[in-house]
């Protein structure tokens, strides 16, 4: 059997924003991509070294039609929300988090000898789930499959799959695969990547390449968006290189988005907002 490799269509660096009660951070893809990342919204990288970049953290706000999924690598972030949840993700772990018919929440960082790493992806529902009951799904340290990749370095296994390895987030509502993978030097991967899905790298550390026909290096905080086919191949730098890898199946719906709030129409965004003001809301008490 015959595989097409995929391109390397678009790629641009992250971007420096501010978010929350002022953390510093860097915005990968998000609103003005919305087109071109879906069923991928929004990917926020807070790797910091500094804390009073962060530590001010993301006080009390909404979120409704959309899943938010915290990956740490370093530090501590602590959330409560307005159903009574509260926890740490610390590093290592994973909260995928369905907002749905609505969420309120606060997510404080904490860092570990003034360091903090992770990232935020938002992944869209469909129409016939934005008001489906919110839920967690929690992956503690320890529950994220981590895979040898046969001398070329390592992976790890967040949601979807790889080969016979299948990732701790389960019965998702979007179908997608989110992977962390780290190279060795000069390391070639190829990763299957089905046909037809939105399917985007996220480089986090090292550089490579990450087509055979492209020779361009892309190092820490690229965004690669592969065009179609059906595997990416990659090669590591000669340093190695580590870089998030999402794959998923497109929405094709139409979005209205302000703020937290992803939804199809801009009536539902005022609707949401008027619950919001006057507390009708969280749906799922």
């Amino acid at each position: 059997m015959t595989f097409e490799n995929r391109p390397v269509w678009k790629r641009w660096n992250s971007k420096e924003t501010v978010e929350g009660a002022g953390v510093k951070l860097r915005r990968a893809f998000g609103f003005f991509e919305k087109t071109l990342t879906d069923p991928f919204l929004l990917l926020d990288d807070f790797r910091s070294d500094t804390e009073k970049d962060f530590i001010a953290g993301f006080p009390w706000h909404p979120h409704r039609g959309i899943e938010t999924v915290t990956y740490m690598l370093a530090g501590n972030m602590e959330h409560q929300d307005s159903l009574g949840s509260k926890g740490v993700v610390g590093p290592d772990e994973i909260q995928w988090m369905t907002a749905g018919s609505g969420i309120v929440h606060t997510e404080m960082p904490h860092s570990e000898k003034g360091v903090l790493g992770g990232f935020q992806l938002w992944v869209n529902l469909p129409k016939d789930h934005k008001m489906m009951n919110p839920r967690y799904q929690d992956i503690r340290a320890g529950g994220i499959v981590e895979v040898p990749l046969s001398g070329i370095g390592k992976m790890r296994v967040i949601a979807g799959g790889f080969d016979k390895w299948v990732g701790p987030v389960q019965d998702l509502i979007t179908h997608v695969h989110y992977l962390d993978i780290s190279l060795d030097p000069h390391a070639v991967i190829d990763i299957p990547a089905r046909k037809g899905y939105t399917t985007i790298a996220y480089v986090i550390g090292g550089c490579g390449r990450f087509s055979p026909r492209d020779r361009e290096m892309c190092c820490d905080h690229t965004v690669v968006l592969f065009g179609d086919g059906d595997v990416a191949t990659i090669e590591a730098g000669e340093l190695g290189a580590r870089f998030l890898f999402l794959s998923g199946k497109p929405i094709r719906e139409t979005v209205a988005w302000y703020g937290p709030i992803v939804m199809n129409t801009e009536e539902e965004i005022r609707q949401a907002f008027n619950e919001y003001e006057n507390g009708t809301f969280v749906k799922g008490r």
